[in-house]
């Protein structure tokens, strides 16, 4: 009988960058290739600067893993499997052979599209894209698996049941269990317990990072209404839209409070793309939902947005209009916005934060602050975590009962043996057998 041998190329002592081997027999799939969030500082790298690098310059800094036909001339892989379409699961799949087939959920291949279009990340390639459908089997060589949907900060994500000889590994990929979907959480369950999980690789991104706020996506969307009816004035709202539950807040405390939701050729799209997915108004002339062209997107020669902005064209919106009676409106904004209103918002503008409070330290968002306190304004944090909260890995893992767990995505592995003993600590590059 064929063993699994599993190898985390990195993940085992950082938060991102996520890049594992399963091997059985002759048979060998990787899951996810991401580009990294943290040197070894935990400080931020700035991810524009390593999309601009070489493989070459890639390899020589450490950034792409050194995995066996992945990256370089050689036997490839079977496959590459994709829990999500965030950067630092996919950020590295243009570096990989063309010729490896790449399985993922359709809502992954459509989020990453979307985010190739406007947010210079990495697309799928239609010719290497396979289907993923949820909890539907599939058969790679001696392995079989079996993606099931869960709940993070981005539509379309998927964890990974590997079966090969007998033994089982599960791969959650990120998750948490605060979202808007409860029950793909209690679906995952039932079939887990049905079943001995020889391997767990979960997420622990909070083992190592404070949880930060407590609030339930719902709880958020009631924080959310609530400032905004508090406000006399435009109201911008900083989230990404590819995550699909803060949009769905968003979009449902507009309509709570009477005013109009402004999109961007951005988020418009995800809500064109998702149409037939998710139950969300589209954008129309005089609608809820009306679409703001940014100077940046506006300006731009990519064909393909240039396609989609038109696209709009019948829901579209000016500054102008906005700016004449800013109490009416909820707008998407990011930082790269601030001379759109010609560096001066209109009085008391209220900015809802929802993204990882790191970025708020970057150059433009102080700048985008300090506007917003020189007529009145205010910024106000209203996030939640995209990832399971610490007391939830506690439960999450208990109710798993796996053999044997092995800590990914953190960077402090060690604190789950604070709460069990069947751990597992291997470091990057090491190979751990299932026989």
């Amino acid at each position: 009988m064929n063993q699994i041998q599993l190898t985390v190329h990195r993940g085992t002592h950082e938060v991102g960058g996520t890049c594992i081997e399963v091997q059985c027999g002759s048979s060998r799939i990787i899951l996810d290739v991401g580009l990294p969030l943290f040197n070894e500082d935990r400080e931020a790298f700035d991810s524009s600067q390593l999309r601009r690098m070489t493989k070459d310059e890639l390899r020589t800094n450490g950034i792409l893993p050194n995995v066996s036909g992945l990256f370089a001339d050689g036997s490839p892989p079977d496959a590459i499997l994709l829990s999500h379409a965030h950067m630092d699961h996919t950020g590295l799949l243009g570096y990989s052979q063309e010729t490896i087939p790449v399985y993922t959920s359709s809502g992954t291949s459509k989020m990453m599209l979307a985010g190739g279009v406007f947010a210079a990340q990495i697309s799928l390639p239609k010719e290497r894209f396979q289907e993923m459908k949820p909890e539907v089997p599939i058969t790679i060589g001696e392995l079989t698996i079996t993606g099931f949907p869960v709940d993070h900060s981005i539509y379309g994500c998927l964890a990974f049941l590997i079966e090969a000889g007998g033994k089982s590994i599960l791969y959650t990929g990120d998750l948490r269990l605060h979202g808007r979907k409860p029950g793909m959480n209690r679906s995952l369950l039932e079939v887990l317990k049905q079943k001995k999980i020889d391997a767990l690789l979960m997420e622990g991104t909070h083992f190592g990072f404070p949880d930060g706020n407590h609030l339930n996506e719902y709880e958020l969307e009631e924080e959310i209404t609530k400032q905004i009816q508090q406000s006399e004035s435009l109201v911008l709202a900083s989230f990404s839209p590819q995550h699909v539950d803060r949009l769905v807040a968003f979009i449902r405390a507009t309509k709570k409070t009477g005013r109009t939701f402004v999109a961007d050729p951005y988020t418009a799209f995800i809500l064109h793309l998702l149409q037939n997915e998710v139950k969300l108004p589209q954008p129309e002339a005089n609608g809820l939902i009306q679409v703001y062209v940014p100077k940046a997107y506006e300006n731009s020669s990519h064909a393909g947005r240039e396609k989609i902005i038109k696209k709009f064209q019948h829901a579209r919106i000016e500054m102008e209009t906005i700016q004449k009676n800013p109490e009416k409106y909820i707008m998407i904004f990011r930082d790269s916005m601030l001379g759109d209103f010609n560096n001066e918002f209109p009085s008391k503008t209220s900015c809802l934060y929802s993204r990882w409070n790191g970025y708020l330290d970057q150059p433009g968002w102080k700048t985008v602050i300090e506007k917003l306190n020189l007529t009145d304004g205010n910024l106000s944090d209203v996030h939640t975590s995209g990832h399971i909260l610490s007391q939830d890995i506690v439960s999450f893992v208990k109710e798993i009962n796996p053999e044997t767990i092995i800590p990914v995505h953190t960077f402090e592995p060690e604190q789950f043996q604070q709460h069990f003993e069947n751990v597992t600590l291997i470091n990057d590059g090491e190979t751990w057998t299932i026989s």
